[in-house]
Parts: structure tokens; sequence; C-alpha cells
């Protein structure tokens, strides 16, 4: 389905580790989350060190690059580019000078008032490098009233508006903030020698740190040679954690919200068993994000669960672009079908959710020539019908097939012999968290903030978002 989150972030203090290595294997970790850029900032305590290049994290760091990064503190990030374009200058951390010294900025997250904050900024004397939101916050943190870095902090977090998981590096401390929200995940560990702060606890295993808790909504953490401090910095507001970190984001072996996110797959493919059963011959997934869903659902409907396509993990991980012919084969470049498993049978095919509805179909008329006699769509988010504006790349409603079509309509298009979308009720019961915390604003309509809607205006052909409003 193909849907991209912004970023992965870490932090990281520890006096007596190698920093800069500590944060590449956690970044590692945290590939999902973003593959167009990473970036590594550190310090010793007298100036910032940083090193940043586009693709995977792989790519960009050797033995080199790390040993040009010498300190005691350091932050990382992959992107995905949500507000700003994919370059070299939009990759983060970012480094800003400010009257104490530099200042590195690593962001998860989409700001949607960032246009106008960038140009009351730029009248005030700022001056931007790149054209991403994450450099608005770090100048607006700058600028703010305050005679501290958190009161500054807490000043900037009055103004922002959106999604916005952050860590922040100076000379001598960590800072990990989290919006009043909660849209994005952010959680504090120990380490031996120190403490680190991820997006997902998948990076805390990594690299044998163990998790503390998770920043709350609206909480800033400082760590420095004292240890760990924190502090409420704004209210909480609306909680409104992303529910689509659940169905598709994190790692099935990360913990949000104290919940493991394989156990909440694992629900959602049995919700859909009991909601959407059919008569077939085999279960299979679309890997790798619909894997767990896809085995539930066999559990659940006792239909055995098979592999009948196979997934090229590194399609999309060379810099290499394929030639017309090969360019032509499409989605049979990322998944390769198992004919002798699916030939003649009739098949449940589980995904995470459908998007844009551009991939599907290929994948379904794949099975088919494969020689698979029926292909029973079963999917584990309900329709996505309305844009995401706190990060996620669905900035406009005529992307969203489920926006124009109905879901007679999107069985006929994707070629699928029936369709079945996992309920609300059934995704919530499956999350397990109560409704009103978390965004489902792509799903309902209901943003937890008022949104700007002309920041759609980008898609001229785009459709009126009509019954969108605020919480």
């Amino acid at each position: 389905m193909s849907l991209h989150e912004s970023c992965g972030i870490f932090g990281v203090y520890a006096p007596k580790e190698d920093v800069a290595r500590l944060t590449f294997f956690a970044l590692f970790a945290l590939q999902h989350r973003g593959q167009e850029s990473s970036g590594i900032a550190t310090t010793s305590g007298n100036g910032l060190f940083l090193y940043t290049g586009m693709g995977l994290v792989s790519h960009v760091f050797d033995e080199a690059a790390l040993a040009r990064l010498p300190g005691t503190i350091a932050i990382g990030h992959n992107r995905y580019s949500t507000a700003g374009s994919s370059r070299l200058a939009n990759a983060q951390p970012i480094v800003i000078d400010t009257p104490e010294g530099q200042m590195a900025l690593a962001h998860n997250g989409n700001v949607i008032n960032a246009v106008p904050l960038r140009q009351e900024l730029e009248d005030r004397g700022s001056r931007f490098v790149t054209t991403s939101d994450s450099e608005v916050i770090a100048n607006l943190i700058v600028t703010s009233p305050g005679s501290s870095l958190e009161e500054k902090i807490a000043a900037a977090m009055k103004r922002l508006q959106g999604a916005y998981s952050l860590v922040l590096l100076t000379d001598r401390t960590l800072i990990g903030i989290r919006d009043p929200m909660g849209v994005r995940p952010l959680c504090l560990g120990r380490i031996d020698n120190g403490w680190v702060l991820a997006s997902e606890t998948c990076a805390l295993d990594h690299i044998g740190s163990t998790m503390i808790r998770e920043l709350q909504a609206g909480e800033v953490v400082t760590i420095d040679a004292a240890g760990p401090r924190s502090f409420q910095a704004a209210e909480p507001q609306t909680q409104a954690l992303c529910v689509f970190e659940y169905i598709y984001f994190a790692r099935p072996d990360s913990i949000i919200s104290n919940r493991l996110l394989y156990r909440a797959r694992e629900g959602m493919g049995r919700g859909l068993a009991r909601e959407y059963p059919v008569d077939a011959d085999l279960v299979v997934g679309v890997p790798d994000s619909a894997t767990v869903a896809a085995i539930a659902y066999a559990k659940e409907s006792g239909i055995p669960y098979g592999e009948g396509l196979l997934k090229n993990r590194y399609v999309g991980r060379t810099f290499i672009q394929p030639d017309q012919r090969i360019r032509e084969l499409g989605v049979g470049l990322k998944f390769n079908p198992l004919r002798d498993i699916i030939a003649g049978k009739k098949l449940v095919l589980v995904d995470d959710s459908i998007v844009r509805g551009t991939t599907t179909p290929r994948v379904i008329n794949l099975l088919k020539r494969a020689g698979a006699r029926e292909v029973h769509m079963r999917v584990c988010a309900p329709p996505i019908c309305y844009p995401c504006f706190f990060g996620v790349d669905m900035a406009t409603r005529w992307e969203l097939i489920a926006a124009r079509k109905t879901v007679p309509e999107i069985r006929e298009y994707i070629n699928a012999d029936s369709l079945g979308y996992l309920s609300l009720d059934g995704l919530i019961k499956a999350v397990a968290l109560p409704k009103d915390s978390l965004c489902l604003a792509c799903l309902t309509g209901d943003y937890p903030i008022a949104v700007q809607l002309e920041m759609d205006k980008l898609a001229l052909e785009a459709l009126p978002i009509e019954g969108v409003h605020s919480k």
C-alpha cells in the first residue's frame, strides 16, 4: 500500500559510550520509518559535529563517517519527507546557531501552521536554508521568550499546531519533546552508562537499552550530567495518537501505550475473520506489514495460512533506476508469487490498508496470473477517506480511492472477488485503547484540531473535502 510516515528519531546521553555507533544501530532499527535520508549529530561539550546523507542508514554511514562524530551525546534521524522536498538540504538533524551556542534538532511529525510561522520569523530576521517545518520549529524555539532553553521550548509549544516529537541537542544536554496531542510516539530508556530517547521501543531493544516509560503528551524531558528531569511544558489537549502506528507504521515488536503492536495486529486479523468470513483454501498476507494479521485471520477462520507472496526487501533501496522494460513489470519487482502454493486455490489476501488503490490491483492480478482461482481482499483498516495533515504522505483527498469510490466500486476496480474492510469498532477493539485517545481523522474526518484546508491547494484537481471538522 506504500504509505510513508515522516521519520524516526533517536537520542542518547552516555558519556562512557560510543554514542555515534549506538545511534547508528538505533537508526538501523528505525529504518522502516524513513528511507530518504539519515543523519547524526554529536557533541563532546564544545561544539557540534554533524553528518547527513541521502539514502538508507547503511548507505550514509561507514566507519570513516562514524569516526567524524565524537562525543558523549548524540541525536539521529531517518527521514521521509512530508513537509519539505526530498533533498540533502532538508536532511536532519538540522543545526542552527543560538546566542548560547549551536543547537541540533530532529523532528517526527508535521506542523500545520509552519507557513505563517515561517513568514513571521523571516519578518523578524530569521534566515532559512531548508524548506522543512523542522527548521521553523528550531527557529521558533530559539527566538521565543524565556531565560532558559526549557522556558523557550514551553513558549514555542504554545504556538505550534500539529504533530511534533522532537529530540534536541546542545553542548551539554539532550532534550525530548512530545506535542500536546501525543500524535507520534516517543519513549525514554535506560542504558548502562546513560539514557536514550527513541520513536519506538524496538530501537532500545537493538542497543541493549531498557524502556523506562513513554513521554506524556506535552511533556519535555531534559537529560544532562544530573540525569533526566521532566516538566509539563504544555497542557495535554485532545489525545490523538495516530492509529496508523498500530496498523502500519510501527514495528510489530514495539510497544506503544503499553500495547505490543504484534497483539494489536493479531486482533485486526481476528476481527476481519469474524466480520468477513469466506469460503477459501488459503490465507495470504501482503508482506511484511500484514503478515501478523493474516496469520491471525487464518487461526480464527480455520483456513490454512501460506506464504503465497515473497517480497524482495531490497526493491526501492538502490540508486540504479530500472529501464523501461523492467519498470513495466511494476509490482512484480517487489513481490513474486509462489505458483505451486496458490495455483487453483481460492485465496484470502490480507493487507494493512488501501490508500490510493494503485498497488492493490497489481498484487491481485499478479496472484491471478499465477493461477489463483479467486482472491478475496481483507483490509485491516477501514476505508481511508480523508487526508492527513500530521506527517503522513496523503495530503489531498483526490489521492484516496475510498473518497472517490464506494466499496463495491473499489472491489471491481481492484479486481477482487470480494472486499471487506475492518470496521471502525473492530479496529478500536484490536488496538484496545479508548476511541477518544486516538487520531482517526483519515478514517472519520474528525480532526483533533481545526486543520488548515488551504494546505490542500497545491493539488489543483483536489476534490472538495466536505464534512471535515474539528473534534
